[in-house]
């Protein structure tokens, strides 16, 4: 991987001794690779709110780059999100 491929690391990220990643995923060979920390939450329902607050995220990131709706396009994540849980494609 080239380090130009590589995402930055958030200025508090940076900043705050106590930081640490929680998730990366990678798309190579044409499939997605995850490396996750477990058991940062005992409660599984936290990694939901993350996934809400990652979604919010990309939502504001297309707003910005696409002006795009960040209503609608949470609103296909969510529809992506909800059609994966019920059938997986692979």
């Amino acid at each position: 991987m080239a380090q130009s491929d590589q995402l930055r690391v958030p200025e508090p990220a940076k900043t705050d001794p106590k930081s640490f990643e929680l998730l990366r995923v990678w798309v190579a060979h044409q499939d997605q690779h995850i490396s996750l920390r477990v058991g940062v939450w005992e409660d599984p329902a936290a990694w939901g709110v993350m996934l809400a607050d990652l979604a919010r995220h990309i939502a504001n990131a297309f707003e910005k780059m696409e002006n795009r709706d960040p209503l609608k396009v949470l609103e296909q994540i969510r529809s992506g999100f909800e059609a994966e849980i019920e059938m997986p494609a692979d």
